[in-house]
């Protein structure tokens, strides 16, 4: 049951039409929609019916939920299990983009849905920085930014502040910040019961701490995404025209379709472009986003720092090595991107990264155990190790981390095993067993088996 002040305050915001939609898709289920990893699968054909979400053309509804659990494809990185208004980030970074490289933060980014979309958009040569403050999140959101594969990503546990304080500098910024959560009610149930007209102001002066630490990130005409999945004016249109008028920015107008029946503001006399998703009114859960340029200088500056010196190798590992610095940190050994290393090793030592580039793999002895991130990232070689292809039942027993059996042909050593032709990740093949070498953390916790065992093979 909504509780009634939150009854009383957003009829009076929506009004009797907007409200009544509002309730009418309370009572239906939530759409169920995936993004496609364009790097990864070229086509949609992995689910036979689905639809287009208009605003993101990565983007399908289907027209029922699978057991997501359970599809070796989506621990591949295949797709993303993302809530289609979440998905408008994608329409809105076409339009603020150029084709020059960038640095974007996603300052509150578990656990990576937008974050996953964002690297995949922006332009070739970029670096993303994603942050979640909080470290059992930021870990998921580092588990996901790995299986989505793509190098360009550095992935932090800090509080806005610890980032302002590196003197980073970025083109975009995105604020998609905590919020009460009214846009989730229909999904979460459990987003009812936390919601009080005391969160809904703790939300709002809390937004305008991370808001006031971002801005000072942004360069001069940078852009803030700022979002929030709450319908009430005071943590959406209220804050957006705080920004404005306190931080010295101006709105930044995007073109949409009629037909996507996307809101604008409810808060009286703003009448500026701002972007509200309804249930019942469009197709997905509940958002708010404005685009906001930084008309004021800024005063950040980051450090000049050389690049450090080369280590341990594997460079015949990935498709394009002269792109990377390859690094040995004890017995880890990474690649970071060479355009953007003087920077990652900055914010290495300014914050808690807790993944960066490509982590090829750990020296053990005279050997190195190739790693995870290297199983899932879109640059690693072809040829690097021996592949063998597995069935259905098989990936899921490798993604329980179970013993698996391997065909009497397969090589001896470092395997990579792949499913429909896209890694899941290493075994080493010691001839009579293969010892599975999936993360502990990742693996599929639950005991349920599902009625139809092979749906996917």
């Amino acid at each position: 049951m909504l509780p009634e002040d939150f009854i009383n305050t957003t009829k009076a915001t929506f009004g009797e039409h907007l409200w009544q939609c509002y309730l009418d898709a309370m009572s239906e289920p939530s759409p169920v929609s995936i993004r496609l990893n364009r790097q990864k699968i070229v086509e949609c054909d992995i689910f036979p019916e689905k639809e287009n979400v208009a605003w993101c053309t990565d983007g399908f509804y289907l027209n029922q939920r699978p057991q997501f659990t359970f599809d070796p494809l989506m621990h591949a990185g295949a797709y993303y299990v993302q809530e289609a208004s979440s998905m408008f980030l994608h329409h809105v970074l076409t339009h603020v983009m150029g084709n020059d490289p960038v640095i974007m933060i996603d300052m509150c980014a578990a656990p990576g849905g937008k974050s996953t979309l964002a690297c995949s958009m922006l332009p070739e040569g970029s670096l993303l920085v994603c942050n979640e403050p909080v470290p059992q999140r930021a870990s998921i959101l580092a588990e996901n930014i790995q299986k989505w594969g793509l190098p360009n990503v550095v992935v932090t546990n800090n509080y806005p502040r610890d980032i302002r304080r590196t003197g980073i500098t970025c083109d975009i910024v995105l604020c998609d910040v905590p919020c009460s959560g009214e846009g989730m009610f229909r999904k979460d149930e459990g987003a009812i019961g936390e919601w009080s007209v005391q969160n809904v102001a703790k939300c709002h002066t809390l937004q305008r701490e991370i808001v006031s630490e971002a801005w000072q990130c942004l360069k001069q005409d940078g852009i803030m995404v700022y979002s929030t999945c709450t319908f009430n004016t005071s943590e959406n249109e209220e804050n957006v025209r705080w920004i404005c008028e306190s931080l010295g920015g101006e709105i930044v107008s995007i073109p949409i379709e009629k037909e996507w029946n996307i809101t604008g503001s409810l808060l009286p006399h703003f009448n500026d472009s701002v972007y509200r998703f309804i249930p019942g009114k469009t197709r997905g859960e509940g958002l708010f986003m404005a685009v906001i340029r930084k008309t004021g200088e800024c005063t950040q500056r980051v450090p000049k720092t050389k690049s450090t010196s080369k280590g341990y190798t594997r460079s015949e590992w990935l498709k394009n090595p002269e792109n990377y610095v390859i690094e040995q940190n004890q017995q880890t050994v990474t690649a970071t991107p060479k355009a953007w290393q003087p920077l990652v090793s900055h914010l290495s030592k300014e914050l808690r990264v807790i993944h960066s580039g490509i982590r090829l793999g750990t020296i053990k002895g005279k050997d190195i155990i190739p790693d995870q991130c290297l199983a899932m990232s879109t640059e690693l070689s072809g040829d690097a190790f021996p592949r063998t292809e597995v069935d259905w039942q098989t990936a899921i027993a490798y993604l329980r981390k179970e013993a698996i059996t391997l065909p009497a042909d397969t090589p001896r050593g470092h395997v990579l095993l792949t499913y429909k032709q896209l890694p899941l990740g290493f075994v080493k093949n010691l001839g009579n067993r293969a010892n599975n070498l999936y993360p502990n953390e990742w693996r599929i916790k639950t005991t349920h088996i599902p009625e139809e065992l092979g749906v996917r093979s």
